[in-house]
């Protein structure tokens, strides 16, 4: 997506015509990553380290370490990650794996047998986050096929749509965008909060990023999502110091001023209308649910 106008970008694989699938071992700085886009081939994205932000067709939402997502081909989508988590070098890290819808016709073709598993994951048309067993079996083989060789990695494949089309305990993550102004114009806010919500947001500039009147604007917003955009603005702010709480050491105040906060005590009272404890509590509880027991 353009950084000043927010248009998504048709993302051309540089595989495409070459090969029929890839996996890729990223290592990047957290804000080197692909800005919103779209292509033409299946992608299986699976976090190593960091969290932030998805935004998969209309649906904006945190996501962390450990996630594994399909998406669909032609489904925007882009991964905005939050500078406070990353490796010992200041890098999130992913597992890529991309193939084209071809390889999946040719399969079902060569392999009657496939027919089945092939037309689960064809028909499937929104952005799916796994969950249960179907992750955890995702998340190691993904591992493995990035050590493996070329060879290695195709019978690996086989395994990996056999899993893609069970979804179980999966859930909808993005959904196709609709061909519709309205519609383009809600995602062109959603971008500009992922990338601006640490910093003062008035009506006016994000009125004036849509090409809106301020009247309009707010009427819009509030048609659309059932909320306001400066409730859906605090929401978004609340969940980003969330994953602070729980994923970092930060201090509380490092975490409000961050999540776009200007003040504790209207942090405070925010946090705790929306979660129903204060962030100290949150994280602690957190934690206590989160911490093995001692042998």
């Amino acid at each position: 997506m353009d950084k000043n106008t927010g248009d998504i970008k048709y993302c051309q694989m540089p595989f495409e015509g070459i090969t029929s699938f890839t996996v890729d071992y990223v290592r990047i700085v957290w804000h080197e990553h692909l800005s919103l886009h779209q292509q033409k081939t299946w992608e299986l994205s699976h976090v190593l380290v960091g969290k932030g932000t998805r935004l998969t067709g209309g649906v904006a939402e945190a996501f962390s370490a450990g996630e594994v997502v399909l998406i669909p081909p032609g489904l925007p989508h882009t991964w905005l990650y939050d500078e406070s988590v990353s490796n010992e070098n200041g890098e999130i890290e992913n597992i890529t794996v991309v193939f084209s819808d071809s390889l999946l016709t040719y399969l079902a073709k060569a392999f009657p047998e496939l027919e089945t598993v092939v037309s689960e994951i064809q028909n499937n048309k929104v952005a799916i986050s796994f969950g249960g067993d179907a992750l955890q079996q995702l998340q190691q083989l993904t591992a493995a096929m990035a050590r493996q060789s070329k060879i290695e990695q195709i019978s690996s494949l086989i395994k990996l749509f056999m899993l893609l089309a069970s979804q179980e305990k999966s859930v909808i993550a993005g959904y196709p965008l609709v061909d519709d102004k309205k519609e383009r114009k809600l995602q062109q806010i959603y971008w500009y909060v992922m990338n601006h919500f640490r910093q003062d947001i008035t009506l006016d500039e994000i009125a004036q990023f849509v090409n809106m009147g301020k009247s309009s604007f707010c009427t819009f917003f509030r048609r659309m999502t059932g909320q306001t955009f400066f409730t859906y603005l605090t929401g978004y702010r609340i969940e980003s110091s969330c994953q602070m709480l729980t994923e970092t050491d930060k201090p509380i105040a490092d975490v409000c001023f961050e999540s776009g906060f200007r003040d504790m005590p209207h942090y405070n009272r925010v946090f705790k209308k929306l979660k129903k404890v204060t962030p100290t509590h949150y994280r602690k509880s957190y934690r206590k649910r989160n911490t093995p027991p001692v042998a």
